[in-house]
């Protein structure tokens, strides 16, 4: 464009100077001054314009530059932002897996405190989760052989655990009670009215059980006292405590101790204890006995060491007669063969007087 401008420029003054000879020519007088101060103004304009055209090349050569340069920056900072924003999709990808575990597990918590509802709400069901829950505590903190789950008593009652400790005639008995819908109309009570009713409601539920415990279970001989009563719940311990002092202190006159499963593990882990420290006197005493044995082996040993003792002396002392009649056979028996090679008259000279 500007090489077009160029040419356009130096054609327009060329033309002009065309004219003007032409003119000149024609007249044949000489020109005008003035014609040729526009011959000159001519020429300024072209370089003039050329300069301008210069200058417009120089501007677009920046222009161009500093767009190229404005490519590179646009370009660099757009791949920056595809990085940055790539970054954050997948960090979003990575947060939204999380929330959809999350969302997984409170439906599957969900699901599962909906089941526990259904069980707690059927009095069977709540009986067996009880039944259960007392009797993973004891099965965690016992050997097998030292309870007895449903196990039969003289009368034939079946309390849910019988702890049968070495040594000891009388077991302990553990029943498991869950008085539950009592607690749940004192808690969803709103008059005095139903708050007193369910006052009465959970005395006498609770007296209901302790009694049944008491009764079927308390054997003479059979069953040490006092009887447990499992509640597989810490807030219902908690609240029986707190609020019914008077039905716990009548458990106690009854021989039944309510226990909650912090409780019941607390016992259990004493029960451990006495055993291991019942295995430990039993290994005691067959310990005594054998260094009692083994003291009574160190002393016939020594008995039998000392009379081998006294035989290895008189061996001793036999070696040593017999060391020394040896000797003294072979002095006579030298003195003897001496006799033989001696003449008679040194003979009879050597021999003793008398013979």
């Amino acid at each position: 464009m500007e090489l077009a401008l160029f040419i356009l420029a130096v054609g327009v003054v060329a033309a002009a100077v065309i004219i003007a000879m032409a003119l000149r020519g024609r007249s044949g007088e000489p020109a005008d001054p003035r014609l040729d101060d526009v011959i000159r103004g001519q020429g300024n304009i072209a370089g003039q314009f050329q300069q301008t055209v210069e200058a417009q090349a120089r501007l677009q050569t920046m222009l161009a530059e500093r767009i190229e340069a404005f490519d590179k920056r646009l370009g660099d900072s757009l791949t920056d932002s595809a990085t940055k924003t790539a970054a954050t999709i997948s960090g979003i990808g990575e947060r939204l897996t999380v929330i959809d575990e999350a969302q997984k597990n409170i439906s599957a918590l969900s699901g599962h405190v909906v089941n526990l509802q259904q069980i707690l709400s059927n009095k069977q069901s709540r009986g067996a989760y009880g039944q259960a829950q007392m009797e993973e505590i004891v099965r965690d903190g016992l050997p097998s052989n030292l309870y007895e789950f449903q196990g039969r008593l003289s009368n034939n009652n079946r309390p849910d655990c019988k702890i049968i400790l070495p040594g000891a005639k009388a077991c302990i008995v553990i029943d498991s009670k869950f008085p539950l819908e009592c607690f749940t109309l004192l808690k969803n009570a709103t008059t005095d009215e139903e708050k007193k009713n369910a006052l009465a409601r959970v005395r006498s539920d609770v007296a209901k059980h302790v009694s049944d415990i008491a009764e079927k279970y308390l054997i003479p001989g059979e069953v040490q006292s006092p009887a447990i009563m499992f509640v597989p719940s810490e807030s219902i311990y908690a609240d029986l405590h707190d609020g019914f002092s008077d039905v716990i202190q009548k458990a106690h006159r009854s021989q039944v101790i309510v226990v909650s499963p912090n409780i019941l593990m607390l016992a259990i882990n004493t029960v451990q204890t006495v055993m291991k420290d019942a295995r430990m006197r039993e290994q005691a005493d067959l310990i005594q006995n054998e260094v009692g044995a083994l003291l009574k082996d160190v002393r016939l040993l020594s008995d039998a060491t000392e009379k081998l003792q006294r035989h290895m002396n008189q061996a001793e002392g036999d070696m040593k007669d017999i060391i020394t009649r040896s000797g003294r056979i072979s002095s006579r028996a030298e003195k003897i063969e001496n006799v033989e090679l001696a003449t008679p008259e040194i003979a009879q000279r050597q021999l003793p007087p008398g013979t």
